[in-house]
């Protein structure tokens, strides 16, 4: 009897560092081990970089400049188009005329970015171009001014019409200065006008902003054709096109 239950006691005298070398070694390896940790240790690895998106503070939205007053002129495409076709769209314009071998071809070039890098904003948002010469800015002139530049006709407007309904739209609504005067012909001199300049030669200067209009017709924000600009006019775009 007393050989029988001497043997049966090493099983219960194993040493310590036996049990832990069997089990991972040590206090670190026993926690390891343990499906608690992998549980806490993954829960935080998730919580942190949600808690700090929720935490950043997020710019404040887009000024309300000014409300657009109500316009109908004409399209490119010989219709009327007006502020009750953009009521519900966030949408950019600019100021153009056809004529213009400055500035205006850079924020047709500028308009059309931003038609790609905006694509993602759905039927909801537009581009809209006013001419602020539309005594020669035709629909049919502005069309073809238009195809040239690849702007689709759906998503990207240009829009002519009296001088006064320019005036009302884009000087006394937008606040864009516009400033005409008569010229005479490249290679005449200046001075009394000619018969030629009276027929149609004008230097037209006028204000070279974008401008962001949210839904409600509200003008959010005004941005000049600069890469800052161009960055800072996508991001208040983004913003105003998630307001209701």
């Amino acid at each position: 009897m007393g050989q029988s239950l001497t043997a049966m006691q090493p099983a219960e005298t194993e040493s310590a560092p036996a049990r832990a070398a069997a089990t991972g070694g040590g206090p670190v390896g026993r926690v390891i081990a343990r499906p608690l940790f992998w549980v806490v240790t993954l829960t935080v690895l998730f919580l942190v970089p949600l808690s700090r998106s929720f935490l950043r503070r997020l710019p404040p939205p887009p000024p309300i400049l000014a409300t657009v007053p109500a316009f109908t002129m004409t399209d490119q495409l010989g219709h009327a188009f007006g502020t009750t076709d953009l009521s519900g769209k966030v949408w950019v314009a600019d100021f153009i005329f056809t004529s213009c071998q400055t500035m205006c071809p850079v924020l047709t070039q500028k308009m059309g970015e931003i038609a790609h890098r905006g694509r993602h904003l759905g039927p909801d948002f537009h581009l809209v171009s006013f001419s602020v010469d539309p005594e020669r800015d035709t629909p049919q002139r502005l069309a073809a001014y238009a195809t040239a530049h690849g702007a689709d006709a759906h998503k990207w407007t240009f829009l002519t019409g009296s001088l006064d309904a320019v005036q009302r739209a884009v000087v006394d609504g937008f606040k864009i200065g516009v400033d005409r005067h008569q010229a005479p012909p490249p290679g005449e001199p200046t001075g009394k006008p000619t018969a030629a300049a009276t027929d149609g030669f004008w230097d037209i200067v006028h204000g070279e902003h974008l401008v962001v209009v949210d839904r409600h017709l509200q003008i959010r924000g005004y941005f000049d054709a600069s890469t800052d600009g161009m960055n800072r006019l996508l991001e208040a775009l983004g913003r105003v096109a998630n307001e209701p």
